[in-house]
């Protein structure tokens, strides 16, 4: 399926991959990835085409209703983990503890939380990777350039605002699908 990605992604599509393209080869098993700007329902399926291109395995998170027959199968092919959203546990210690379960989660999601403009990333991821004690790896959805460009891999430190002005500087000019939403 590799061949057939690859010609979807780079031929049909025309996009490229630039930065950290080698993520199986820095032996990162476990990390947070962030993907930005998060504009259009476009970037989910751009994100599958390049975890095939770079052989990659990615998981996400979802409500537990999601994964009911018979999407359920679906979702966890494509490497969907259920959280359930209804309970008292913590979301970041349940997420904490997929992380902790396995022996490969690479857990990507949308820092904003939504498709549409935000002023502000939410801080879930950041305190999900803190407490996993894993890396954030940053991905942009870069459509004005039709390129995914990946950072290496990033510890969190004690200093969450440096560290949120170092992920938004990585993310500075590019262009989602809406622009006015990124």
């Amino acid at each position: 399926m590799q061949w057939l990605a690859k010609l979807i992604y780079f031929k049909v599509l025309g996009w490229k991959v630039v930065g950290n393209t080698n993520l199986s080869a820095h032996s990162i098993k476990k990390a947070v990835i962030i993907a930005a700007p998060h504009t259009s329902w476009i970037d989910f399926p751009i994100s599958v085409l390049l975890r095939s291109v770079l052989q990659v395995k990615v998981h996400f998170v979802g409500k537990k209703e999601l994964f009911i027959f018979p999407f359920g199968y679906f979702f966890k092919a494509l490497g969907g983990a259920p959280i359930n959203r209804s309970s008292s546990e913590n979301k970041v210690d349940a997420i904490v503890k997929l992380f902790n379960e396995k022996e490969e989660f690479r857990m990507a999601l949308s820092p904003e939380g939504t498709r549409k403009k935000v002023t502000q990333w939410r801080t879930g991821f950041y305190y999900i990777a803190k407490k996993a004690n894993v890396p954030i790896i940053m991905f942009t959805f870069d459509f004005e350039n039709k390129q995914n460009k990946i950072s290496e891999p990033f510890y969190p430190t004690d200093d969450m605002k440096a560290d949120f002005e170092f992920m938004h500087q990585f993310f500075d000019g590019v262009k989602g699908k809406v622009p006015e939403y990124s």
